[in-house]
């Protein structure tokens, strides 16, 4: 069974940090690339960032930029978000995808972890 499970949300201050988990079992995980997605309260899906099967690539969206780390350990089948300098906005339901390599649309997607950042 096919399973991606988001772990290390909760409730922080303004300027905090958070270390995000997203733990994968039933699938090849070192044959995909990982992203992390969020979504805030009435708001659509927001792609925040993404890493490729080394870990060599890494991109983010401009809104992250310079704050959230992405990370992986293949031999752990874990992917990681570090969030640093959060801002009230950045307030959302995160989850990891898995997206085979070669294919453009996800695989797999977790149920999320939320984060709520407020004073």
């Amino acid at each position: 069974e096919v399973q991606l499970v988001e772990s290390g949300g909760g409730i922080v201050q303004p300027g905090g940090s958070l270390r995000l988990s997203c733990a994968a079992s039933g699938f090849a995980f070192d044959r995909y690339d990982m992203s992390w997605v969020r979504q805030g309260p009435g708001k659509g899906p927001e792609w925040v960032s993404d890493i490729s099967i080394a870990g060599r690539l890494t991109h983010y969206a401009n809104s992250v930029k310079g704050r959230f780390t992405i990370s992986r350990d293949n031999a752990k089948n874990t992917l990681y978000l570090h969030l640093n300098s959060l801002k009230p906005e950045d307030t959302a339901l995160y989850y990891c995808t898995a997206t085979k390599m070669g294919e453009t649309s996800p695989s797999y997607r977790g149920q999320g972890t939320q984060v709520t950042v407020s004073s």
